[in-house]
């Protein structure tokens, strides 16, 4: 039976069946693996990780925890009283903003790709060929947020280091938007987002891309990006202080367990925090040479429970709301077998968005694209719901081809 415990539960003998965090924070070569001894228990501790899932009938079991069922239905109970307020407004349909946002991606991760191979030749970062890219996809985003997000969504194992940097800027101005951050403050703070991984130019591209779990050692050397970052980037006199901020301390962790300098609580600074969960929830949705990305709403969730200790609970909240439970790109299965890509979050219930059907599930066959507005009841266009979210790979399909219908 699978359970999920503390770590101060753990005991030498417990199977471990998920370390519950996200891919860059546990010491281990593996996620599955029986506890042999109290060193591999202080790992976890010390890397931070508060939740275990562990695996009673392959080890030793801890009799009052609760299962691993029992914890994702409290979680989805949160996440549903959640999802009854209200999400940002959008200003211009999808469909229409699409095309420039497409544009606006590739500029700027060739920009992104630049920044990094002047870095790694020591040249100092042209920060007047980056501001234009930064207010380019702010406008985007302001238009809706939604076009230039759904399209970052899709990234292969060779540009993600660019596109990666790409997300977190796009995400961030639009947290920073949803939470009424001031316009200038957002614009650096997209900056920053853009640039964050600039001191992964350093990392040897075998570490950057190894398609193993890392060593001890190259652990170590991916850790020292956001200080090389942060060096770099201050030799330009045009990067300001939000953009620093979040280079440095986009790795700080609320409890203590992050890097570089082990910040803890409010000694880290609002857009650092916003850009660590933006961070980690562009990470671990992507798919990269040693995982496989999880789905976005399930991203959520976690991201929902590390908040209990790594991440702001109320940020973490309202980046929810910002990207929605279930965020613009997601293919989702509906309770008639349809499957279909979200469009637009409803204003009010996160749980009910627009959805674009173009399959269904049982009779295996693609059917004609229409718009299902989840809010709307029988003979109104609705009357359906999502009962969960799907894999493109699994049913070979490519879900953003319907993200527009137009």
């Amino acid at each position: 039976m699978l359970k999920k415990v503390d770590s101060s539960q753990l005991k030498v003998g417990m199977y471990v069946q998920d370390l519950s965090c996200d891919w860059m924070t546990h010491p281990f070569m593996r996620n599955r693996f029986l506890l042999g001894s109290e060193d591999e228990i202080r790992k976890i501790v010390q890397a931070g990780i508060h939740d275990v899932v562990i695996d009673s009938a392959k080890g030793l079991d801890v009799q009052d925890a609760p299962t691993l069922e029992e914890a994702q239905l409290a979680t989805e109970r949160e996440l549903t009283e959640l999802a009854s307020q209200p999400a940002p407004m959008l200003r211009v349909p999808l469909g229409e903003e699409l095309a420039r946002a497409a544009q606006i991606r590739h500029q700027a991760s060739s920009l992104v790709r630049t920044v990094m191979a002047d870095a790694r030749l020591g040249k100092a970062i042209e920060i007047g060929q980056v501001q234009p890219v930064v207010q380019n996809i702010t406008e985007s985003i302001l238009r809706n947020p939604g076009a230039l997000v759904g399209l970052l969504r899709i990234k292969n194992k060779d540009d993600y280091t660019f596109l990666h940097s790409v997300s977190v800027c796009a995400l961030l101005v639009a947290f920073c938007h949803s939470r009424g951050i001031a316009p200038e403050t957002t614009r650096q703070a997209g900056l920053g987002g853009l640039l964050h991984d600039t001191g992964k130019a350093l990392v040897p591209d075998t570490v950057l891309n190894k398609p193993a779990a890392l060593t001890d050692e190259e652990f170590a050397v991916i850790r020292r990006h956001p200080q090389d970052g942060y060096e770099i980037l201050r030799q330009s006199p045009e990067v300001n202080d939000i953009a620093l901020d979040i280079t440095l301390h986009h790795h700080e962790r609320r409890d203590g367990s992050g890097y570089p300098h082990q910040l803890s609580g409010d000694q880290i600074s609002e857009l650092a925090q916003m850009a660590a969960i933006v961070d980690v929830y562009d990470a671990i949705t992507a798919d990269r040479c040693y995982h496989k990305g999880m789905s976005a709403a399930a991203a959520l969730r976690k991201i929902y429970e590390w908040s209990k200790f790594h991440f702001n609970p109320q940020y973490a909240q309202e980046f929810m709301r910002c990207v929605g439970i279930y965020p613009v790109g997601t293919m989702v299965l509906l309770e008639s077998g349809r499957l279909g890509v979200v469009v637009e979050p409803h204003e009010s219930n996160l749980l009910a968005p627009k959805v674009n059907v173009f399959f269904h599930t049982r009779k295996n066959v693609y059917i004609k694209p229409e718009t299902v507005d989840l809010a709307r009841g029988v003979g109104f266009g609705g009357a359906d719901k999502i009962v969960g979210h799907e894999s493109p790979s699994k049913w070979n399909v490519d879900p953003m081809r319907f993200l527009s219908l137009a």
